[in-house]
């Protein structure tokens, strides 16, 4: 019992110095190993944000880029007359097909769409641009009679109907106009008839006038016939020699109309968004999409044909625009990120810029 007791009182216990010091050298380490952590935690949501920032960039600019090169196309050729028998072309922006490209600064309104505040709508003091074309995956058309208002396709899987805005072209000239009767998958005919449909066809002549012909038959054109030129139920024999009708190649394409912009989203922040032609049941309409979010700011300019500086829309003579003249855009993103990142709390911010020439203009 004795030896228990002396053995016992040989250990000793640790003085209160050596427990403070030990617990100072216990805080130096867990402080250091919390500045690496935060330290590597600041590291990753940085590289986070700028792997965002790049995604949200390629995305946008992809998106965009396809827009823009193909403005003022169409299947056919470029620069050529475009006749619009759609009624009423200028009363919404998605009928009126006289620019292929049309810029707004960030002090210009849509005309049709006031600044504002609500979800989806563009924010004051940023650049805008509406961009139109034909898709480049048009339909040959077999034969075309002006008089019954009928193409006939060379498939019954042409993708088109009732109620689609269209574009339809040859080697002599181009017309917007309003399908009024399709079944795709079904039939190759597809019609373009008067007073049927939103917003319907002043005429279903599709021929190009110095002055607009909204009268039924209008100014006759067959596309596909040399010249647009039709009679006695076929394109018109212009060399008799050969007995045959002078035809050359025509296709039909769906009109592909949108507008990029920034707007307010739903979080409360700002968004690159895309509004663009749907057809719903048979009446055109707009689909506003969010494309992109973290998107604060874009910078639109224009390099017009001869010059040699890009400028901004407002600098763009009207004649520019409709004249088809402007042949690249410059796109200039400000992205913000959700973190503050930045030394003085700020969310991290970067500015991408990239250049697309319109391929229409260039070819």
């Amino acid at each position: 019992m004795n030896k228990r007791c002396a053995g016992n009182s040989g250990q000793r216990g640790v003085t209160l110095v050596e427990l403070m010091v030990a617990m100072v050298l216990g805080l130096i380490v867990l402080g250091a190993v919390t500045t690496v952590f935060l330290s590597n935690s600041r590291t990753y949501a940085a590289t986070e944000s700028l792997g965002r920032f790049q995604e949200n960039a390629r995305v946008a600019f992809e998106l965009m880029a396809r827009d823009i090169r193909e403005a003022a196309g169409n299947p056919c050729s470029r620069n050529l007359p475009v006749y619009n028998v759609l009624n009423a072309p200028g009363s919404v922006w998605y009928t009126e097909f006289t620019a292929g490209v049309r810029g707004y600064a960030g002090g210009m309104a849509f005309p049709d769409a006031a600044f504002g505040t609500g979800a989806g709508q563009r924010i004051a003091g940023t650049d805008a641009v509406e961009l139109k074309s034909a898709v480049a995956e048009g339909v040959a058309i077999v034969r075309h009679n002006p008089s019954s208002a009928q193409f006939k396709l060379s498939t019954a899987s042409h993708g088109l109907s009732d109620g689609d805005l269209a574009l339809a072209c040859d080697f002599g000239q181009a017309a917007v106009f309003q399908v009024t009767n399709a079944q795709p998958g079904i039939n190759d005919t597809v019609v373009h008839n008067k007073g049927v449909g939103t917003p319907g066809n002043c005429s279903k002549g599709l021929g190009w006038g110095a002055t607009r012909n909204c009268s039924t038959n209008g100014n006759s054109y067959a596309f596909g016939c040399y010249m647009g030129k039709w009679e006695a139920g076929d394109c018109a024999d212009e060399n008799p020699k050969d007995g045959a009708p002078d035809r050359w190649p025509a296709t039909i394409a769906r009109l592909r109309m949108s507008r990029w912009y920034i707007g307010v989203n739903a979080r409360g922040g700002r968004s690159l968004y895309r509004s663009s032609l749907r057809n719903t049941g048979g009446v055109p309409g707009v689909q506003r999409d969010e494309i992109t979010e973290g998107v604060r700011d874009m910078e639109l300019t224009y390099l017009v044909a001869g010059a040699t500086q890009y400028v901004d829309a407002a600098s763009v003579a009207a004649g520019d625009w409709t004249s088809n003249n402007v042949i690249a855009m410059r796109i200039d993103l400000t992205l913000i990120g959700n973190e503050p990142l930045g030394t003085d709390g700020s969310p991290l911010q970067r500015r991408l810029i990239h250049v697309v020439t319109i391929r229409n203009r260039n070819r």
